[in-house]
């Protein structure tokens, strides 16, 4: 085994630093490492101890990653011991063909540090192959004339081993004739001659048989034998002779093929058929003898295939020029090929890292690589380069090795990958190129965050939506790869309570679509709003945000709801009294009803179903309002009915109806006797039915005749009773008390006061209120009792603990309306196509309606008592509750006002603080009595 450089290295000088620097000066301090290890090892022998030759440790082998590399690997290290071991067969023959010297190059290469060591293995030869003859039978001439110590040339037998493997001696049987002599020429080959010991006699034997033996020196040898079959012929006592021993010529290895090379010239001084010569190869290798070509007559060799300086760089021949007596002559031909640049340099990868981090800083090794040329001189010289538009480096190492470096930033969401073209020149005249291309792919680094396709987003919804549909969808962006650019969808804030969020709407964490978890409803809830995250899966993570305001559509999913005429809040129904004398367009009561939807849903139109006398009243297609189209007949009922729808503006269209029971009267006492009628229940019993029509037609002017009666009564007994009787329906009996109601009302509070009179007549009893003088804030009002009025037991205490004192009342007061803002639903808020203001009643129209329906509303929660207790005015059980705003649903940021694009809303009623003007309205409820 040779030595190393390591061991070099141990010999020098204390230097605490020089060891550790050492390897990266290994090319240019150190020669190359040599082993010599003989040919036909078997697999996995050992060469030697290569990383101890290096002056590496064991644990260095695998983490420094040694290894070597050659044209043809024959030798590998082993990754535990750091030897270098023999990894496929070895023939120097085949390797190394006829060269005297075989020597293999090989590159031992470590990491971190990256460093490249030159071995050098000389294969040494072992004697694995047998000599071998051309011919088997060799037959050969000699005249009878020749004379003692003539000397016949015997082809020599070939041995591909060399050095002491090679032929060594050669040997024949013995015999008295011949003897073998062994002639060594100029370059050590052995070449066996016969010599004639005796002289022959033909006529004695004519032909002689010997064996020809050739022996190497190989232990133990090696031997190949030959018969040679000796004819013996007439004299020929001159050979042939050359005019060179040797001839030497060079030729170019780009010379062509069937080209003539050289001519060689023999000379015979005999005639005749002794003086024709031929020549032949002889002593020459098969590989030498199929390259050229040899003219027996002529002695002209030509070249039979296409030299390669760099495969042979000569060819050594003998020729033999033969007479035709037997005699030949030898001569020796050296043919030099001369180098040509023929061979392209060629570029060797021997590291490459295809995958580069986009974040690389430069100056980082890519690959590394090596250039070979097989001319010589400055056809062998190689430079490399590369293009210059790229991010990398061409850096020249040692012995043709480059280095591929980063120059510059890399970022993979603009190159992804690049083609590397590395172009080697050789500096021959015309000078020879060649390339290799790699490809290195930039590896992503999460460097970049989502973005979305759109900076906010805005989706319509309409209510009623099904839950689970979905209702819009988000998409972001990421330009890295794999988890780098996977993205995820997530709700991260939004305007609704974080517990209900989870109840309206989720996305989908891998499409980025939004789905209603519950139908929405636009009268809950018409806008909210979403912030969602896209965020990749990388390390560490990037995300965004965008905003997505929904907008939940309105649909016509609310009918109209009535809010009067209404049932009171025993079931009875609601009358109004219409002056007899009313004219046509007074404006005897006003349907109210709102709609919960928006728009066109909410916008509201009144029409007539049924009427008890058609055309005896018009209905306001937009307010709702009924006023007299006509004055009242001789002939028209005193009680009218009509029933009264009211439609939506939607597709399609949603209704409710109303019925509204109008009663003629100039004052209660008419209407008393039809009211009693009324409250008696209705009999559904069939049978009664059809009596009731059997005697409807007998019955007939007996109604009329009573009923002419009852009036003139009612006439008469209005003149005759005293003026007590009658103090409670005239104004000034209501005085004022203390405080009995909290004074601090909420702002919605009615501002007027009520009197509460209770009258008996016989076992019948009635209520009715009746306004006196508006309320303070300090003050309640609590009405007292005419004298001679009986008060019913139920209501009695409450109504006398305040009668004692009696005061005169002051003149109603008229102007307690409600402002344009006030007045509630869609006619409320708009004067449409009929005109005109509230009837000046004692009891104004929409303050009533909004009184019964408070009313119903406490009743239906059973607070309502007679007495004034907490929460009502001192009203019975019929009309107590205390009446505020608060009662009803304020409906007017719904309300659609056609040909405005304006709603109403609270603020408009707080605006409107001034009261409205006094009215003449004269409106009346009636309904089922109260018993006792």
């Amino acid at each position: 085994m040779g030595g190393s450089c390591a061991q070099k290295r141990r010999a020098g000088p204390r230097q605490v630093l020089f060891p550790l620097l050492l390897p990266l000066f290994y090319p240019a301090l150190c020669e190359p490492i040599r082993y010599s290890i003989p040919e036909e090892l078997a697999k996995g022998s050992v060469v030697g101890n290569l990383a101890k030759d290096l002056g590496l440790s064991v644990l260095d082998v695998s983490a420094r990653k040694l290894r070597v590399s050659a044209e043809k690997l024959h030798f590998s290290v082993d990754a535990e011991s750091g030897d270098l071991l023999v990894k496929d067969r070895i023939d120097r023959e085949q390797i190394c063909k006829e060269r005297r010297r075989c020597e293999l190059q090989l590159e031992a290469v470590v990491e971190n540090p990256l460093n490249i060591f030159h071995i050098i293995v000389v294969i040494e030869d072992v004697n694995d192959h047998t000599p071998q003859f051309d011919k088997k039978e060799i037959h050969l001439e000699i005249f009878e004339s020749a004379s003692a110590g003539a000397r016949i040339s015997l082809d020599p037998a070939t041995d591909p081993d060399i050095n002491i493997n090679s032929i060594k001696d050669y040997k024949i049987n013995s015999n008295p004739y011949f003897s073998l002599m062994v002639r060594v020429n100029s370059d050590g080959g052995k070449y066996p001659e016969l010599s004639l010991e005796k002289l022959l006699d033909r006529e004695e034997q004519r032909s002689h048989s010997l064996i020809l033996t050739a022996l190497d020196g190989g232990d133990p040898p090696r031997s190949a034998t030959a018969h040679i079959q000796i004819f013996v012929k007439d004299t020929n006592d001159n050979p042939p002779v050359f005019s060179r021993d040797e001839y030497r010529i060079s030729v170019s290895e780009n010379l062509p093929p069937g080209s003539p090379v050289l001519q060689v010239t023999a000379t015979d001084q005999d005639e005749g058929v002794n003086a024709e010569i031929n020549y032949y190869f002889r002593s020459t290798a098969q590989s030498t003898k199929h390259m050229f070509l040899l003219d027996e007559k002529t002695g002209m060799i030509k070249n039979n295939q296409s030299f390669d300086f760099e495969d042979v760089e000569r060819y050594t021949m003998e020729v033999e020029a033969k007479d035709g007596g037997g005699l030949s002559a030898q001569c020796k031909v050296i043919i030099e090929i001369l180098d040509e640049n023929d061979n392209n340099p060629e570029i060797i990868i021997t590291s490459l890292s295809d995958q580069i981090l986009e974040n690389s800083p430069p100056g980082m090794v890519v690959a590394l690589f090596k250039t070979r040329d097989l001319d010589f001189g400055g056809n062998g010289e190689v430079r490399c380069n590369i293009e210059t538009d790229i991010p990398f480096k061409i850096y020249s190492s040692s012995n043709n090795y480059y280095k591929l470096v980063t120059d510059g930033a890399l970022d993979r969401e603009q190159t992804p990958e690049y083609n590397v073209t590395i172009v080697a020149t050789d500096r021959g005249k015309p000078p020879l190129s060649s390339s290799r291309s790699i490809t290195l792919y930039v590896t992503d680094i999460n460097d970049n965050a989502p973005v979305f396709d759109q900076t906010s987003y805005v989706v319509h919804v309409a209510e009623n939506n099904p839950p689970g549909a979905s209702i819009a969808q988000v998409s972001a962006s990421d330009p890295d790869l794999g988890l780098n650019g996977h993205i995820s969808y997530s709700i991260v804030a939004s305007d609704l309570e974080p517990l209900a969020l989870s109840s309206y709407v989720s996305v989908s964490a891998q499409s980025g679509v939004v789905f209603a978890q519950r139908a929405f409803d636009h009268e809950q809830l018409r806008a909210f709003e979403l912030t969602l995250q896209a965020g990749d899966h990388g390390s560490p993570a990037l995300s965004a945000n965008v905003s997505l305001r929904v907008l939940v559509g309105d649909r016509n999913d609310n009918a109209p709801r009535v809010l009067y005429p209404a049932l009171g809040p025993d079931g009875s129904a609601l009358f109004d009294m219409v002056p007899r004398s009313a004219e046509p367009g007074y404006l005897v009561t006003k349907v109210v009803a709102v709609d919960a939807d928006s728009g066109h849903n909410a916008w509201l139109s009144y029409h007539v179903l049924q009427a008890s006398e058609p055309g005896l009243f018009s209905l306001g297609l937009r307010t709702g309002e009924v006023r007299m189209a006509r004055a009242l007949g001789d002939r028209d009922a005193a009680r009218q009915r009509l029933l009264v729808t009211v439609r939506d503006g939607g597709q399609p269209p949603l209704s409710a109806t109303a019925t509204l029971h109008l009663v003629f009267a100039d004052n209660l006492q008419e209407i008393l006797p039809d009211l009693r009628e009324y409250d008696r229940p209705v009999l559904s019993d069939p049978q009664a039915e059809l009596q009731f029509y059997l005697v409807i037609a007998l019955a007939l002017i007996s109604v009329l005749f009573l009923l002419a009666v009852i009036l003139a009564i009612a006439l008469r007994l209005r003149r005759s009773l005293s003026p007590t009787a009658w103090d409670c329906f005239r104004p000034g009996l209501c005085v004022k008390s203390g405080p009995v109601v909290p004074p601090n009302y909420s702002e919605g509070t009615l501002p007027y006061s009520y009197n509460l009179c209770i009258a008996h007549t016989g076992t019948k009893e009635f209520n009715f209120l009746k306004c006196s003088a508006p309320v303070h804030s300090n003050e309640d009002i609590v009405c007292s009792v005419s004298p001679g009025a009986l008060i019913p037991p139920h209501g009695g205490k409450d109504l006398t603990s305040h009668s004692e004192t009696l005061t005169s009342q002051a003149p109603p007061n008229t102007d307690w309306r409600f402002s344009q803002a006030q007045r509630p639903g869609t006619s409320g808020s708009q004067n449409g196509d009929d005109t005109g203001t509230w009837p000046n009643n004692q009891f104004d129209t929409e303050m009533l309606q909004a009184m019964i329906l408070a009313s119903a509303s406490e009743a239906a929660d059973g607070s309502s008592t007679l007495g004034g207790g907490a929460g009502t005015m001192g009203l019975s059980a019929r009309y107590g509750p205390q009446f505020t705003l608060q009662h009803v649903p304020d409906y007017r940021q719904n309300v659609y006002i056609p040909g405005s694009n304006a709603t109403l809303t609270n603020a408009a009623g707080k605006r409107d603080g001034k009261a409205p003007a006094g009215g003449n309205g004269n409106k009346k409820k009636s309904g089922k009595k109260e018993k006792k």
